[in-house]
């Protein structure tokens, strides 16, 4: 026989319908019984009502067998009702929210998850990655990237013609001794604007200078070339593309743990990348220094001339820090020492004449 007490209040949907009535949930012997006005609506044993488990303050939902559904928002009285009869206790992520120490060993979980990703799973996905990409995909990612620095951040070269022949003869010279060849490499002459003296490289081979670093070479051709040696070591080891992997990878990570962060961040996550992967790690560099030595030596050329690069951009900017945030390639004291140690090991290295 059906007992008097309320367990709840809410609406009941019928099934297969959109309509929404005004009820009771009522204990019904073994079972439950939703009620309205007096009138009885459905009722089923309890053991085949499916039960919603309970999330914060989120309305709770019984599923009847015939797939209607009782909604409450009387999450507490659904609560005692089920450990009463039933011996149930509220659902896992509730009990998360209500114990607060618990929530905050949650949190330290995730982030330590979140950063061993990144320092071990995040790395080795992006050397899978390098190794099986098709030949096309670094020229998309290497037309792409510039197209999208002209439209924003490059202008058209102004440099005469005369000189930039002369660099074109220089770099394939250098191109010739690289691992790729002549027919690997382009070089682009833009105008860089803010950017300033600076030289980057794209997957596809693509290397950009800027007006600003041939107006601070000076007319110092070989360490113009020095620069653009270092950037065809970028090129060689991939690490452009590695960047761009990276920059995915921990995209997908941020995603992965915050859901849906929204669209302006999404899109500083995606288009922003392109702009992020031109910032190489400090070993990324020191790798590419010494390839500049090496290319610049089987060329012909002095090998140690990118010191002067770092001693010219010091100069220049006053920066003589370790690191800097303004540029792609800081020049610092510990490079150029590392460039002129590695020049003078390979000399003593060759064998006598």
């Amino acid at each position: 026989m059906a007992s008097d007490a309320s367990i709840a209040v809410g609406d009941w949907h019928p099934p297969n319908s959109s309509r929404s009535i005004p009820a009771r949930l009522l204990e019904q012997g073994d079972g439950l019984a939703v009620e309205a006005e007096g009138v009885a609506l459905n009722t089923a044993l309890a053991d085949k009502i499916e039960f919603s488990p309970r999330v914060g303050s989120i309305p709770r939902r019984l599923t009847f067998p015939d797939d209607s559904v009782f909604e409450t928002r009387d999450n507490d009285g659904i609560d005692a009702w089920l450990r009463l009869r039933k011996g149930a206790r509220t659902g896992f992520i509730h009990g998360l929210e209500a114990f607060r120490f618990r929530l905050a060993v949650f949190a330290v979980g995730v982030i330590l998850l979140a950063g061993l990703i990144y320092r071990f799973a995040v790395p080795a996905l992006v050397e899978v990655a390098v190794l099986v990409t098709p030949p096309f995909v670094p020229q998309m990612i290497g037309s792409g990237v510039l197209a999208s620095l002209d439209r924003t951040m490059l202008l058209p070269s102004h440099l005469p013609e005369e000189k930039k022949q002369a660099i074109e003869a220089g770099f394939e010279k250098l191109a010739a001794v690289s691992e790729g060849g002549r027919g690997a490499y382009k070089l682009e002459f833009r105008d860089g604007g803010s950017i300033g003296p600076n030289a980057f490289a794209l997957p596809d081979g693509s290397l950009i200078v800027t007006d600003d670093l041939v107006k601070l070479a000076d007319g110092d051709q070989a360490m113009l070339l020095g620069v653009l040696g270092h950037e065809i070591g970028h090129v060689e080891r991939q690490h452009s593309l590695r960047q761009i992997y990276r920059v995915a990878g921990v995209a997908g990570l941020i995603l992965l743990i915050a859901g849906d962060v929204g669209s302006g961040v999404e899109d500083i996550l995606t288009q922003g990348g392109a702009i992020i992967a031109l910032r190489y790690t400090r070993a990324a560099e020191a790798e590419a220094d010494r390839r500049s030595v090496e290319i610049m030596r089987a060329a012909g050329y002095d090998p140690a001339a990118l010191a002067r690069f770092f001693t010219r951009l010091e100069a220049v900017t006053g920066d003589h820090s370790g690191t800097s945030m303004l540029s792609t390639h800081p020049g610092t004291p510990e490079r150029r020492q590392d460039v002129i140690n590695y020049a003078r090991e390979l000399e003593s290295r060759a064998p006598a004449r």
